[in-house]
C-alpha cells in the first residue's frame, strides 16, 4: 500500500538514502530540508526529479515547520508517516560545549522533532492512523565520551517517543524508534566542535582524545564494509511497510557490534515498561488501536 511520507533532513546522509528507498518502493514522499535553492539545491533537484515533493523546512523555526508540514499534506493529499531524521552531531569534551552549543543541538535534535510532530499530529489523530518514526542512535541508549550534547539529545528523543507511544495508541498512531550505529555518511564530516576550545586545551595530553576516538571510529567503519548506511534506509522502509500494530518499538541497525549489548538492554527496558504500565492498569496504552 502506498504511504504518504514526510521526512526531515532529506538532503543528505540517512535522509537522502531513505527518501530514495521510499521512492523506489513506490511511496509518495515530501522531502524536507533547508536551503533548497542554495546550499542544498543539488539534493533538492535530484530528489525532485525522482518524484519527491521537495519542501523548504527548517525544524528550528515554528512558522517554517507549520508551513512545510501543511504544504506537504496539501501536495500529497494527506499524510500517513513522519520520519524525524534531521539532526546534528558533535565531537569534543562535554565541558567545552557552551550552553549556546547545547541549545543549538537540542533545537534541532529534540525541539525540532517536537515541532514537526505537533504540526503533523492533528492530521494523524483525526484520521485515526499514522506512524511517527524517530531516528535516534545507539548513543541514545549507551553513553560514550566525546559526543557532548548529542548523546543526551538522543536520550531525550527516546523518552519523547516512549511518551508519544502511550498517548497516541488510542488514536491509531504509532510512535517508534530507529537506533543506527556509527555509519560513514556526511553526518560524520559535519560534526560540530565545541565553542570553547580553550577549555579543552586544559585537559593536557588527554585533549587529543576526541579527535583520536573519531579517527578510530572512521577507521573501524572503513574496515567494516557491511556497515553500509543503506541498511538504515532499508530498515526504515521496511518499518513503514509493516502492518500497523506489528512494528517493534525499537529497531537497532548496526554491523559493528555496539548494537549487541544494546539489544538485551532494550528487551529488558520493554519488559520493565510493560510491567510498570500493567501495574497501573495502563497496559493497553502500549498497543496501538488499529481500525482494521
Amino acid at each position: 500500500m502506498t504511504a504518504r511520507i514526510l521526512i526531515t533532513g532529506a538532503n543528505g546522509g540517512f535522509g537522502r538514502l531513505t527518501t530514495n528507498a521510499l521512492l523506489d518502493a513506490g511511496h509518495r514522499v515530501a522531502a524536507a530540508m533547508r536551503h533548497t535553492t542554495t546550499k542544498n539545491v543539488e539534493a533538492a533537484h535530484d530528489l525532485g526529479a525522482r518524484g519527491a515533493h521537495v519542501v523548504d523546512l527548517d525544524v528550528t523555526d515554528d512558522d517554517s515547520v507549520e508551513r512545510g508540514v501543511a504544504e506537504s499534506i496539501d501536495a500529497m493529499g494527506g499524510l500517513d508517516v513522519v520520519v524525524n531524521n534531521a539532526g546534528i552531531g558533535v565531537n569534543g569534551f562535554q565541558e567545552s560545549f557552551t550552553i549556546d552549543d547545547w541549545h543549538k543541538v537540542f533545537d534541532v535534535n529534540v525541539y525540532g522533532v517536537q515541532r514537526v510532530n505537533r504540526a503533523a499530529l492533528p492530521t494523524l489523530r483525526q484520521q485515526r492512523s499514522g506512524l511517527l518514526v524517530h531516528v535516534s542512535s545507539l548513543v541514545g541508549r549507551l553513553s560514550l565520551p566525546f559526543f557532548g550534547p548529542y548523546g543526551p539529545s538522543k536520550y531525550a528523543v527516546e523518552g519523547m517517543a516512549e511518551i508519544y507511544r502511550a498517548e497516541l495508541s488510542g488514536f491509531g498512531v504509532e510512535s517508534i524508534v530507529v537506533e543506527p550505529g556509527a555509519y560513514p555518511t556526511s553526518f560524520v564530516s559535519a560534526l560540530a566542535a565545541p565553542s570553547d576550545p580553550e577549555r579543552s586545551s586544559t585537559y593536557g595530553v588527554f585533549a587529543e582524545m576526541p579527535t583520536q576516538m573519531l579517527a578510530s571510529f572512521e577507521e573501524s567503519m572503513a574496515q567494516t564494509p557491511n556497515q553500509d548506511p543503506q541498511h538504515v534506509a532499508d530498515a526504515i522502509t521496511a518499518l513503514v511497510e509493516m502492518p500497523a500494530g506489528q512494528r517493534p518499538f525499537r529497531t537497532i541497525v548496526d554491523s559493528m557490534g555496539l548494537g549487541q549489548p544494546v539489544g538485551p538492554y532494550n528487551d529488558l527496558a520493554e519488559q520493565m515498561t510493560r510491567g510498570v504500565y500493567e501495574s497501573f492498569g495502563m497496559g493497553g496504552l502500549l498497543t496501538v488501536q488499529t481500525t482494521s
